[in-house]
């Protein structure tokens, strides 16, 4: 896999995690926030990401734009944009839309997605993908029963409390327009933190990728995402609000640990 590439799965990995933090602490305030994101790949920064999120008791809209930076900007142009709307219904997700577009210096792709009772109804990728004979094919029941990428990380807390293991053991059924796949999350204890916007516990989540569908199973990134045991998220309840944000992402790739990680945000009323 080229840097560029990595780079690319790399933003679109910790995309989701950014994006969860803006749509949680929104959540908690019925306002819009703004929140920036420094993402870093073995300790050095390589990316930053731009928030906007609007949440309502009974609806979410996030907004995610993210691009390379310092030297990894030399190395790729490497930029994207994910955005989610959805109904918040008897604590559960609902999505209604979802659109992600990726660019490099050698092309641009967009994927956008309709869904309804969490179901997908139509989507479009342009340009299309190439199809490969080793790609596990998808099926209606691999697009039905699922959430989006930036849906999947709007969390309801449990009635057990924030930092239970409730708040971590469930499993997330992910389509994002070419891949049907599980993130299944389950708890490894908590913590205190400390940080500019919360100061209290989180709840530490080990995180699984288990490949569904529409993979290609005998890709060597593939086979390292589906055996990776290094993916950890933080979860942190929101004061006023029944829901938990990412506090912390953290993934391993092939060339070290990638972190996504909220340097600063702010509210703004509407």
């Amino acid at each position: 896999m080229s840097l560029r590439g990595l780079a690319v799965r790399i933003a679109k990995t910790l995309a989701f995690g950014a994006a969860a933090c803006a749509a949680s602490l929104a959540a908690a305030n019925a306002d819009t926030l703004h929140v920036t994101y420094g993402v870093s790949l073995v300790g050095l920064p390589i990316g930053v990401a731009h928030v906007t999120a609007d949440i309502t008791p009974s609806s979410y809209s996030v907004d995610f734009r993210a691009r390379m930076s310092g030297l990894a900007s030399l190395v790729s142009n490497a930029r994207g944009a994910s955005t989610g709307k959805g109904a918040i219904v008897g604590g559960h997700i609902e999505p209604a839309t979802f659109a992600t577009t990726a660019s490099s210096s050698k092309m641009t792709r967009t994927i956008r997605m309709a869904l309804a009772d969490n179901a997908v109804t139509g989507v479009e990728i342009a340009p299309p993908f190439d199809e490969n004979p080793d790609r596990i094919p998808l099926t209606d029941k691999d697009k039905r029963g699922i959430v989006d990428p930036v849906g999947a990380f709007v969390i309801p807390a449990p009635d057990s409390g924030p930092t239970s293991p409730a708040a971590c053991n469930r499993t997330i059924p992910i389509f994002d327009g070419w891949t049907r796949f599980d993130i299944k999350l389950s708890y490894v204890g908590q913590r205190n933190v400390a940080a500019k916007g919360y100061t209290g516990p989180v709840a530490i989540c080990a995180a699984r990728y288990v490949p569904i569908a529409g993979h290609r199973p005998d890709r060597p990134a593939t086979k390292f995402m589906a055996e990776n045991k290094d993916i950890e998220v933080w979860l942190a309840p929101v004061s006023g609000a029944n829901v938990l944000l990412p506090f912390r992402v953290s993934v391993r790739t092939m060339v070290g640990i990638a972190v996504a990680e909220a340097t600063e945000f702010s509210v703004a009323a509407k």
